[in-house]
This record gives structure tokens, sequence and C-alpha cells, in this order.
């Protein structure tokens, strides 16, 4: 093998590896996984906000009777203080008591929406709960899933960057003229401007060489290479 073609060679092998670990990094099945559980995730996001506002009417008038409760409770105890201080007379006495027993049915009346409203809500909030729950699994494997691309990317570009050098290293062993015509190879057909013959076929694009073209690869030397007919990529000879 001559040093021109033992170099290319070598080339096409380092930029093959660096198309094989990007496509390895783009295309994790951790990823995947990742992916399908985010929409999962996002699915359960939507129903746990579905039933937090199906009882957000709820829990608005819970807290507005609450403090409806609370406004006449104080009325109420205002009422009751000033019949215990009061040195009027019967008829304005009676006139606040009366004033008072209203208030306290009222009161009373707001104490008991508030706690048919809280049921409701315990109803509703457990449903969330629940859905929180259902969740949680998925939550869990999200982190995990999240880590371990994390990971397994980082120690791919660890080894892109060390196969980049590498391929700085091998490129400098390429002959100027040489490197450009695979270069401009490798920009039009990508991952690599050469490719070896195969069975007949070029091991870049998969397809088989005609048979004229098959002998001419046969024919050809170092100083003769010929382009695949189908994906332009210098055949090796």
């Amino acid at each position: 093998m001559s040093e021109d073609l033992a170099a290319v060679a070598a080339l096409v092998e380092v930029d093959r590896w660096i198309d094989r670990l990007a496509g390895q990094r783009d295309h994790l099945p951790e990823q995947s996984e990742l992916t399908a559980l985010e929409v999962e995730l996002r699915e359960r996001a939507r129903e746990i906000e579905v039933a937090r506002a199906a009882i957000a009417p709820t829990r608005a008038a819970y807290e507005a009777a609450l403090e409806e409760a609370e406004r006449l409770a104080t009325r109420e105890r205002e009422l009751r203080d000033r019949l215990a201080r009061s040195t009027a007379g019967a008829r304005e006495i009676e006139a606040v008591a009366h004033e008072a027993d209203q208030v306290a049915e009222r009161r009373q009346g707001a104490d008991e929406r508030a706690l048919a409203l809280l049921e409701e809500l315990e109803v509703g909030d457990a449903r969330v709960a629940e859905l929180r729950l259902v969740a949680q699994p998925a939550l869990t494997r999200r982190e995990e899933l999240m880590a371990t691309v994390a990971a397994l990317r980082a120690s791919l570009d660890d080894e892109i960057v060390a196969r980049r050098t590498e391929r700085e290293q091998r490129v400098a062993a390429v002959a100027p003229d040489l490197l450009a015509r695979y270069e401009a190879r490798r920009t039009r057909a990508g991952v690599s401007g050469a490719a070896h013959v195969v069975d007949g076929r070029c091991d870049g694009c998969r397809i088989a060489l005609a048979p004229l073209d098959l002998d001419r690869w046969r024919a050809t030397r170092d100083a003769e290479w010929i382009d695949c007919p189908s994906c332009g990529r210098m055949l090796l000879p």
C-alpha cells in the first residue's frame, strides 16, 4: 500500500469514527426514552392543571365563606359586648340583641357553607394528589435519564474531541493536492471524501458499481483514483 493510499485510508477511518460518535451522541436510546417521557409528563401536568382549575371556583367560594364567617363573628362579638356593657333602655337593648341574633344566624350559615365547600375541596385536592402520585415515578425516571444522557454525551464529546485531534494529525500526512480533492468530495458527499470498494460496492453509498466502472477501478493506480459515479467519493484502489 502506497503512502498516499495509507494516509487517505487512515483519514477515511477517523472521519467515519467521528461520524459514528456524533450519530451515537444525537441518537442515544436514553434520549429517545426521555423525549417520550417528557410527552407523558406534559400530559400528566395538563391533567393536574385541569383538576386544579376544576376546583378553583370552589376554593374561591370557600375562602369567601371563611372571610364572611370571620367578619360576621367579629360583628357578633361586638354586639354581644355592647349588650353586656349597655345601660341603654329596653328598646335599644332589644334592637341590639335582635341584630346580634341575626348576625349569629348569618355567621352560622357562612360556617355551614364553608364546611360544605371544604368537603368538596378535599375531594378535589385528593384527585390532584392522586395525579401527582401517578406522575412521580415518571418524574424520578426523568431525573435519572437526564443525568445518564448528560454523562453519555459528555463522554462521547470527549471522544469526538480526541478523534478530531487525531484527524488533524492524519490530515497532516496527506499530500496537499490529494487532501484538497478529498475535502471537496467530503463536503459534497458527507462523512468522508473517499471510500473502499467491497464486494463490488462503494462502501460509502452502498451502491454497486457497474461492470465497466468496476473494471476501471481495478485498473487504477494511486495517481489515477476514480470517483464513485453515485456519491462522488474517491474510490481507494
